[in-house]
């Protein structure tokens, strides 16, 4: 019965991953069915705990935050929870033997979310490593299934998408992010006055971050490549379309990319794919 209730475990996170992001859902299927299971089942795990620190707002985030971390490592020594979310997560851990320091990195991040408004440079680094870089990292666990060496060659690039696809949401979330949980992630950035130069500075950066993770992708193996395109290319349009804006309109939306654009989207990066031709 145990393997029913690691595929019902499974279902979950899959449905949570679809209710959350049609973006990443869509890139997911775009792997080879092998990987979906265990790259929803990360997905899974991620967003539950970003949700309880960005959006419980009338519960106690520190005492539920704890408790999901307690539970994660349990579920790790036990290899089982009775959560479903962390079922499924802590059978990937296992499996691929995923470097827990990574776990305990994202934790690290999602406990600045808690109580930390403003980031020096240090802290920003160490914020976008533990919140969106490890989570790179525990999916190409996941894609070099075992290999150690591909996994360390691979390792800065999947860092730098990670990073690329954090900074982008920060963009994207200027507003949200600055209004209602008063987060300010970019150091030494006042959003009440936003100049050009400061906008493109964050943007050069960026770019250098998409630059180098492209590098990484076309290297990938063959069953990961398009779904990691695929959600390559769902950013860097976001993040085409948040350049062509100036400082104040970005503070007044939520840029996002048209349910039509993104069947565009899927449909250049499998022609791009099957003519070796990603850029």
């Amino acid at each position: 019965m145990s393997s029913l209730f690691n595929q019902v475990s499974a279902e979950c996170s899959k449905l949570t991953t679809e209710r959350y992001s049609t973006s990443f859902s869509s890139s997911i299927r775009m792997l080879h069915k092998d990987l979906h299971t265990p790259i929803y089942n990360i997905y899974g795990f991620v967003r539950f705990a970003d949700e309880i620190v960005d959006s419980f707002h009338s519960h106690d985030k520190y005492e539920l935050l704890e408790k999901f971390k307690n539970e994660t490592y349990e579920s790790f020594n036990n290899k089982i929870s009775l959560n479903p979310i962390l079922n499924s997560f802590q059978l990937v851990v296992n499996e691929y033997n995923i470097d827990i320091e990574l776990v305990d990195a994202f934790f690290a991040s999602m406990s600045f979310d808690l109580n930390k408004k403003t980031y020096d440079e240090d802290e920003y680094k160490k914020y976008i490593y533990g919140s969106a870089e490890v989570v790179g990292l525990m999916c190409l666990y996941v894609f070099c299934n075992g290999n150690e060496k591909e996994y360390q060659h691979l390792k800065p690039y999947a860092k730098s998408l990670g990073a690329a696809f954090q900074k982008v949401n920060f963009l994207r979330d200027v507003k949200a992010d600055s209004e209602i949980l008063k987060r300010t992630y970019f150091p030494g950035i006042d959003f009440n006055d936003f100049s050009d130069k400061q906008k493109k500075q964050i943007e050069e950066d960026i770019e250098s971050d998409f630059k180098n993770a492209l590098e990484g992708i076309k290297q990938l193996p063959i069953k990961a490549r398009l779904g990691v395109y695929v959600a390559y290319c769902y950013y860097l349009k976001l993040f085409q379309k948040i350049t062509k804006l100036k400082p104040a309109e970005i503070l007044e939306q939520r840029i996002r990319i048209p349910d039509l654009l993104k069947a565009v989207i899927v449909f250049n990066a499998r022609i791009k794919s099957k003519l070796s031709i990603l850029n």
